[in-house]
Order: structure tokens, then sequence, then C-alpha cells
């Protein structure tokens, strides 16, 4: 055995980054199908097409900026050097991928404000990255599809977001009952911050580790959230997530959210005495009303949007409403665990981020799909749209008739059939057929030297045969009857092998 060459390169590893993965084919167009079934619900409801790019300069971001000499963690960065810039502060700047498709689009409406119709009202989809722990299901590179309304201070825009949200989930698949859009508002949270007495600055931060506690309150439920809330909590890996360090009657304060009972109405006055010394909390019940009205006049008042104080949404940008698509599906995954989907879409208000750039209050709203987790929870439960076929398989029985079938490939392509003739080793027409299979061809087209004296093709039916496979145990039945075989004339190929493929639908 020879001794390896210690002066010979070094190879690289092929593997994936953490948190990343590969999509192969039958994935991508269920994705495909369902932005733009998606899409079709967006342009019914008069959005317009947007597209910005991945990355932005890491300070239009808003959320994580630079905090010394390199962006927080929570987003993916590296500097741009520009050695030519004639500004010295633009010769050295922080790029970023993009987190999500909102602060982008903040960018864009700053950008070219006197332009812009108002409102304006753009729908977008595209990966988005976060630089942040991966885990089973969640991946740093995912996709999402927004929809989002800039320049409208009325809360009927976000009453509408609701009922596109509603209509989506429909389109897609998911029957009344299976799904509600849960609404709440920023200021009801803001009056409950004034209620445990965390207004100013100086408790921001604080103030923030609460809103991300409540955040959890779907995943972790109460007792996880109480913790969060005050000294900290340890997950199952054993890392521990510091607390906000309320005080025993912070805590029952903060949490009496989720104690709120009874109807729409009834859970509105309750918050409503709860926070009656708080304007800006009575503001925020005084919309949720108002969406409440909006949403039950246009008939979505029969469970598919719901009033829910326990609503947070963990963006820190936003100002007034805030909502959620909730699956309400019970399923199970392989091994027959439950498996729970939670949220797979939001979105709210947030009036403030234009503003970051033009000093100018600019009132939006939007809602945002996340596309990947709604295509794992409809192939949970069998709702995903079927994979395509593959392409029809041209055989090629003599290698010095490759021209001819060329021909037949190129007059199943001209009458809208997907093909491809065989490229590989003809040598052993068995790999031929399984390459066939592995392809998931519906067909595969032969012609040996015996069809082409007598001006024939045959069609091997390999849906059928496959069936058929199942049912001959037999070695001689199966060379005697040959399943889901048939020879038709050659001039006839492209009408036969349609009509193969119209049987399997």
């Amino acid at each position: 055995m020879a001794k390896p060459d210690k002066n010979a390169p070094s190879r690289p590893v092929a593997r994936l980054p953490k948190g990343l993965r590969d999509i192969g084919a039958d994935e991508l167009r269920q994705t495909q199908a369902m932005i733009e079934t998606i899409r079709a619900v967006y342009e019914r409801y008069g959005f317009e097409p947007l597209e910005t790019p991945a990355f932005e300069y890491t300070d239009a971001l808003g959320k994580f900026l630079p905090d010394q000499d390199r962006p927080n963690e929570g987003v993916f960065s590296f500097l741009d050097v520009a050695p030519e810039a004639r500004d010295s502060k633009d010769r050295e700047q922080w790029l970023s991928l993009r987190y999500d498709l909102t602060a982008p689009l903040a960018r864009y409406v700053a950008e070219n404000f006197q332009d812009l119709p108002k409102p304006f009202r753009r729908y977008a989809t595209g990966s988005v990255f976060r630089n942040e722990k991966p885990g089973p299901g969640r991946f740093r590179q995912f996709t999402q599809f927004d929809a989002d309304t800039v320049g409208a201070e009325s809360v009927a825009a976000d009453a509408e977001m609701c009922m596109l949200a509603a209509d989506t989930m429909e389109a897609l698949g998911f029957a009344r009952g299976q799904y509600v859009i849960k609404v709440n508002n920023r200021k009801v949270l803001d009056g409950l911050r004034e209620a445990v007495s965390l207004q100013g600055r100086e408790h921001d931060a604080r103030w923030l580790i609460v809103m991300r506690a409540l955040d959890k309150f779907d995943r972790l439920g109460l007792d996880g959230v109480t913790a969060l809330l005050g000294a900290g909590r340890k997950d199952e890996s054993g890392d521990f997530t510091k607390g906000a360090e309320l005080d025993t009657a912070a805590i029952a304060a903060v949490t009496a959210i989720f104690a709120a009972t009874g109807g729409i109405d009834e859970k509105l006055a309750q918050l409503g005495e709860r926070l009656k010394a708080s304007a800006v909390g009575q503001d925020g019940l005084a919309e949720l009303r108002t969406i409440w009205s909006l949403v039950s006049a246009a008939g979505y008042g029969d469970g598919r949007i719901a009033i829910d104080p326990s609503v947070v949404r963990g963006l820190e940008y936003y100002t007034g409403p805030v909502f959620e698509a909730e699956l309400l599906i019970h399923a199970a995954d392989d091994k027959g665990n439950p498996v729970r989907f939670g949220s797979v879409g939001g979105g709210g208000r947030y009036d403030d981020l234009v503003a970051r750039f033009t000093g100018q209050k600019v009132p939006a709203t939007g809602f945002s799909i996340g596309v990947s987790r709604l295509q794992a929870a409809l192939n949970l439960i069998g709702r995903a749209s079927k994979p395509a076929p593959g392409p029809v398989v041209v055989t090629v029985m003599d290698k010095d008739r490759i021209a001819d079938y060329q021909r037949m490939v190129q007059a199943l392509r001209e009458a809208g059939i997907r093909a491809e003739l065989y490229l590989g080793n003809p040598k052993k027409f068995g790999r031929q057929l399984e390459y066939a299979d592995k392809r998931g061809a519906p067909v595969a087209v032969i012609q040996g030297t015996n069809e082409r004296e007598a001006g024939e093709v045959i069609l091997k039916d390999l849906i059928e045969g496959a069936r058929a496979a199942q049912a001959i145990t037999d070695n001689k039945e199966w060379k005697a009857t040959r399943p889901a075989q048939v020879s038709v004339p050659e001039e006839k190929l492209v009408e036969a092998v349609r009509d193969i493929l119209a049987r399997h639908g």
C-alpha cells in the first residue's frame, strides 16, 4: 500500500455549516407552489411586489447596531473595505445579511419617500438570516413572505392584515378551526410596564427581558415565564438564561395578563380594569376594540381572528397592534411524538422604523409568513402538494443512434412534455431503468433494433409497473407479462406518452 504523500495539497472537507441545510427538488417545488398561492392572496388585496438586496448596511437594520468595533450577535456581518472612497467614513463600513424583510423596507421607503404613493403597499419574499443558536427545525437561513402597508395611521390597516393572514392560511389548505389569528397591542403591554413601575430608559434592558419572557408563554408555559421574570431559567441543554429579577408582586402583576377569561368584550373589560390608571394602556384597548369591530363586521369574528392579551411578538420595533397566526392542529412526528406547531407567522404596527432615517413619524404595519414552518406543517398533516413526476427518459439501446433518440426527446419537449436523453454509459441497460426510477420518471422510452425496423417504440409505464411489481412474486410471471409495457408506432410517441401521463394525473 502506497504511503500518503505529505506534500500533496490538503483537500477541503465537504460539510454544511451548522444551522444550514440543502434543499432538494421536491421541497423546492413545494415551496414555489406555496409562494405562488400566497402571492395570489396578497395580489388580491392590492399589494405590489418589491425586491431588496440580501445585504444592507448594518446601521440600516436598526435592531443590531454595532456597539464597539463590530456588530452585535444576531446578524451575519462583514467589513466592506473601499480604499478608493473619498470620504474616510465610507472606506470601512459594516454590511450584514438581512434578518427580516421589514428593516430593508424601512430603508427603501425612507430613500424613495417622495416618489411613493401613500399609503405604500408592498409584498416581498426571500431568504432571511439569523446568527442564532440552531436547533431541531430551527435554521439560520429560512424563507419569509411579507405584506406591509406604509403610511396608513388607521388601525383599519392592522385589521386588514389580520384578515389577509386568515385568507392566506385558508388558501394554503388549513380549514377553519385549524388555525387562529391572535391579536394584541403593544400599548397594552406599555400600560403593564407602567403598572410595575419600569418606565424610563434606565429600565429598557430589564423591560426587554420581560417582553422576551412573555413571548415564550406558548412554549414554556406559566412556570417557565415566571422563572424568566424572576432569577432566570436553565433549559434542557443546561444553558442558563438570566431573568428580569422582578419581585413577587411585579411578577404577579405581569402574569395577570394570561388570566383574562371569557369572550372578547369580557377580556377587554378585565384588562381595562387592570390598566385603568394607564392612558397608553387604555389607548391600546381602544384600538383592539376597533380592530375587533372591523374584523367582526367583515365576518372574521367566527373564530378565525381572536383578541389574545398573551401575544407579545419578539421584535422590539412594534409600537401598536401585534398579531400571530397560530396552528391549532394536533399532529405527531415519525416516531409518534406529539408536535405543536405554534406560531407560523405574525406581524404588527411599527410606526417608528422609517423615522430612524427621516426623523419624521411614518406609520406602518405588516404581516410575515414563515414559509418553511408552514411547509413543514403541511407535510406533517399530509396537505402539502404532491411531488411532481420526473422527466420522461429516452433510453439508449444503440450508442451509434444517439441522433435518433435525441429527435424523440425533442419531439416530446416541443409537445410540452418534460423529457431527457439518458447521458450515462448505455452499456448496461438495467442501469438506465434504475436511473429512470431514481429520477421519478413516469415513462421510459425504449427502441432497439427490432423496434426500429418495425417502426415502433416501447413505452414502459414506470408508475404502473411499480404497482404491478408489488403483486408479482414469480420471476417467470414477470417475464411472461412484462407489466405496464406497450409498443406503439413511433409517429404516435407523443400521443401515447401524453395518454400515460394523463392516466396518472
